[in-house]
């Protein structure tokens, strides 16, 4: 089941298009506190958002450059300024898609389908996780906190997803290496230790210490 994360202020259109995407099967959420937007699309991890230009606080296009900066999920502007200068702008900050408002219920189920196809048709993986306000990205590769990005190595990528998947436990470091080996990472003991060491400079070029603990005779956790 797709998720559906829609950003916009008017509790009316919220709920006419929450209703109407639930009857096709899609799990529709809102944001809830517009002051925390990118918290919130962390938690809800959405497939597809559908975002409304003027908002409170900052308006849509803010939140589709801070989204793009950590995802590539697609996103769909609403808006009833629908303007050729609003459309481009929406484009040029990431947006997929811009549908003027009022519109129809089912032309935006069709759009949403269509989006949703281009993009998972081929097993893309856009889920993120989170963790004391760092951001894996899986999709593509890299860790950001507060809109900050560094690229991470595939050994890199591999540890953090293991250690994100079992988060507030600790994993050993023989588990680590064979799940590396099972992806045809291969990884010895020393490789594990500089690879740790590498995402740890990484963390704190982002301003995070002690990110990934080191659990003595036991292993690493985050």
């Amino acid at each position: 089941m797709y998720k559906i994360l829609i950003i916009e202020d008017d509790e009316i259109i919220v709920q006419i298009v929450k209703r109407h995407l639930e009857s096709w099967g899609y799990e529709v959420f809102q944001i809830e506190d517009f002051t925390h937007v990118i918290q919130e699309f962390v938690q809800k991890d959405p497939q597809l958002v559908l975002l409304d230009l003027k908002l409170p606080f900052f308006n849509g296009f803010h939140w589709c450059e801070e989204i793009r900066k950590i995802s590539q999920v697609p996103v769909m502007f609403l808006s009833s300024a629908a303007d050729n200068m609003n459309m481009v702008m929406a484009m040029s900050r990431g947006a997929d898609d811009f549908i003027a408002k009022p519109f129809d219920l089912d032309v935006l189920t069709a759009k949403v389908q269509a989006v949703l196809r281009r993009t998972y048709a081929f097993g893309q993986n856009n889920s993120l996780l989170e963790r004391g306000g760092v951001v894996l990205n899986p999709g593509n590769g890299t860790i950001s906190v507060d809109g900050k990005l560094a690229d991470l190595t595939k050994n890199e990528l591999k540890i953090l997803q293991i250690l994100f998947e079992h988060q507030g436990h600790v994993v050993s470091r023989e588990s680590i290496m064979t799940k590396l080996w099972e992806s045809d990472s291969f990884v010895d003991d020393n490789t594990l230790t500089v690879n740790i060491t590498r995402i740890r400079r990484k963390l704190e070029g982002l301003g995070v210490e002690n990110f990934i603990i080191t659990k003595k005779g036991l292993g690493y956790m985050v």
